[in-house]
């Protein structure tokens, strides 16, 4: 009996082996023949029905074909749309904002021209690196996308990119706040470096005041200034104890359930002592 079951399950694998291998053989014969072929309006429309079963390659080389041949027609538009949208599906972004640039440039008032603008500012947003790294792509992305809501502020895409626009403005903010947090590491070796973390957090504020890091950094404000009244010459050090005060003040109002609040708490304490002693 497993035998006989064991004959059946194989004939059915190897039925389904050969009807794939068909299959794809029909595919690409018939991808072979369309390339070969000299009638652009079958391969146009063969195009466009690759790119809807997501065979993204072949409908960009297809496109590719015909783009010569519609260059002065209506259809010019559409097919620079495809190659576009193609390469944008295919992950490569930078060459799919170079065709959606073009597009823009070739055709500012197409049919496709918000969506082609939105997509350029996209293509940053997702080629954007980690905030370690060097963020020229980060900063290209905020313009492009600035500039998308400023010409479409009514287009069907403007809530994704306020989105987009808010996370790539954090990025760089929390580069920032990797920065102050180094200084604040950093102490005293070769000079104030608590002063540094304190510049580059308050700056960073101003900055990006909507920012989801602010308690972080307006902490790393606080713990910096409490530190270097610890660190600091007796004639400044009432003054500097004075100011962590003021800013722990600052910051319970800002953040009076924040997640550094005890943390926040115990610094208040110690230099409250100080100040009433003086």
């Amino acid at each position: 009996m497993r035998t006989f079951f064991n004959i059946i399950m194989r004939k059915k694998i190897i039925f389904l082996a050969l009807f794939v291998f068909v299959i794809c053989f029909w595919g690409c014969s018939e991808y072979t023949k369309l390339l070969k072929s000299t009638d652009n309006e079958l391969k146009f429309n063969k195009a466009i029905e690759y790119f809807n079963k997501k065979k993204y390659i072949q409908s960009q080389t297809l496109m590719d074909d015909v783009k010569p041949y519609f260059q002065r027609s209506e259809r010019s538009q559409i097919v620079l749309y495809y190659i576009a949208q193609s390469y944008f599906k295919q992950k490569d972004y930078y060459t799919a904002s170079e065709y959606f640039k073009t597009y823009m440039r070739s055709y500012p008032k197409g049919e496709y021209a918000p969506e082609m603008k939105f997509l350029i500012g996209k293509c940053y947003y997702l080629d954007s690196p980690d905030a370690r790294l060097d963020q020229t792509n980060t900063n290209k992305g905020i313009e492009a996308i600035q500039d998308y809501i400023e010409m479409y502020p009514e287009d069907v895409n403007v809530s994704e990119a306020e989105r987009m626009l808010d996370e790539l403005n954090d990025k760089l903010a929390y580069k920032e706040l990797l920065n102050a947090k180094l200084y604040y590491n950093l102490g005293n070796y070769l000079g104030n470096n608590y002063l540094s973390a304190i510049v580059v957090a308050q700056n960073t504020l101003k900055n990006y005041p909507a920012t989801k890091y602010r308690e972080d950094l307006s902490f790393i404000i606080l713990q910096s200034k409490f530190v270097q009244a610890q660190n600091s010459i007796d004639e400044k050090r009432s003054e500097r104890y004075q100011d962590t005060v003021d800013e722990y003040y600052s910051f319970i109002n800002e953040f009076p359930e924040g997640k550094n609040r005890s943390a926040a708490d115990k610094i208040f304490y110690e230099a409250k002592k100080y100040t009433e002693i003086k």
